[in-house]
């Protein structure tokens, strides 16, 4: 056996097969490019999810890191630590809001924006008690506890898991006239991904967020934008929210947070409504620990310059007309660019998505597939010109368009 083939076999042997990761075995990485146990080379065009929008191994994140490896680690928020306060500071300048509160994974930060909205619902609000709603979208996917997969409309994400948290509706994603009749006087909150990454990259229509924040302003609801994928830089600006110039009540982040060295998220909005919570009513040990503050505190550095979220629009620029010509030929039926964050939508034809993402593997590109026959393209944000037209082309040569 190949020590791919031996770490392959062990890793299903001894762990749950809740992934089918691609057959490769990274074990180092650098910039856009990842290197198996084999010593072959790979372009990363995936970026961890949007975890990695600043490349493997960046050197400033490291130097963050390991400063901060020295110094302290962890002190859980039974004790305040210098790094917490500037992070905190810093995020919400970021955001254009007052407060934050940090957890670590996506997922647990939009629990914990759940249980804000319903808290300020109550609190602020004045819903009655155990009557709080919050609307969200078919086709979403804002993680994977209990509650957010009783949400959710992807069997594969929700089957077997009952019973299922009350206290949603769903609507669909678009779709503004559904919104609009499905607020009433017990919501509480609009939870939307800005663009839905796990459904395949997909753009709503122009003007439907500026439309949800009219709308949410208008019958004193909450807006929660889930912008875990789209934030920080991914699609050309600094959040997926600013291509409609909307500002949403409350920002969920996570993934580039923590420049794919340590889990950051974090819930940010105004005092108003972060301001519902006494000490005691949540929290989280790790969360805003000194070594993942250190980290975001570097990420958000990098973003003030505005250098990433400008790269990500010129080269999404480029990914768009080199993708474009491909709609339509046979090969694709559709795609989807907003910045370096494409959808492909593959003649299905032409196989499954995970077939081409296994066909691009052997090409030495790294992609992943989600529903049906769609591959989703999101490099990090330092890819060069050259390094993407060449992951391109082995795409094309896939796809038989070359």
């Amino acid at each position: 056996m190949t020590s791919t083939e031996r770490s392959i076999a062990a890793a299903e042997a001894h762990s749950a097969h809740n992934y089918h990761p691609l057959p490769v075995v990274v074990s180092s990485a650098e910039g856009a490019w990842m290197t198996d146990v084999e010593g072959r080379r790979y372009l990363d065009m995936l970026a961890g999810y949007s975890a990695l929008n600043f490349g493997h191994g960046n050197r400033r994140l490291l130097d963050a890191a390991k400063a901060q490896l020295e110094r302290l680690t962890l002190t859980s928020r039974a004790f305040h630590h210098d790094r917490f306060a500037e992070f905190c500071t810093r995020l919400a300048e970021l955001c254009g809001k007052e407060m934050v509160l940090p957890m670590n994974t996506g997922a647990e930060a939009i629990e914990t924006a759940v249980k804000t909205a319903r808290k300020w619902g109550y609190q602020v609000k004045g819903v009655p008690d155990g009557q709080a709603k919050i609307v969200v979208a078919e086709g979403n996917f804002h993680g994977r506890t209990t509650t957010i997969i009783s949400f959710s409309t992807d069997p594969e994400a929700r089957a077997d898991y009952g019973p299922y948290t009350p206290g949603f509706e769903i609507v669909p994603y678009g779709d503004l006239a559904a919104l609009e009749a499905a607020v009433d006087d017990s919501t509480v909150a609009v939870l939307l991904e800005p663009i839905q990454g796990e459904a395949g990259v997909l753009i709503p229509p122009t003007g439907y967020l500026k439309g949800v924040r009219e709308l949410t302003r208008a019958r004193g609801v909450l807006f929660i934008a889930d912008e875990i994928q789209s934030g920080l830089g991914r699609t050309g600006r600094t959040f997926a929210c600013d291509h409609e110039d909307v500002v949403p009540d409350v920002y969920v982040l996570g993934k580039a947070l923590g420049g794919g060295v340590v889990p950051v998220s974090a819930v940010v909005a105004s005092r108003e409504v972060l301001g519902v919570y006494r000490p005691g009513e949540h929290g989280s040990t790790f969360g805003g620990n000194p070594l993942a503050c250190a980290v975001a505190l570097e990420v958000i550095a990098m973003l003030r310059t505005g250098e990433y979220q400008d790269r990500a629009k010129e080269l999404g620029e480029h990914l768009l007309s080199e993708l474009g010509p491909l709609a339509g030929g046979g090969a694709v039926d559709a795609i989807r660019v907003r910045g370096l964050w494409a959808g492909v939508d593959v003649n299905p034809a032409l196989g499954t998505g995970r077939h081409i993402s296994e066909r691009l593997m052997e090409r030495r590109v790294l992609v992943k597939d989600t529903h049906g026959s769609t591959i989703r393209i999101a490099p990090p944000l330092v890819i060069s010109k050259e390094d993407l037209d060449w992951g391109l082309d082995q795409l094309r040569a896939v796809l038989g368009a070359g």
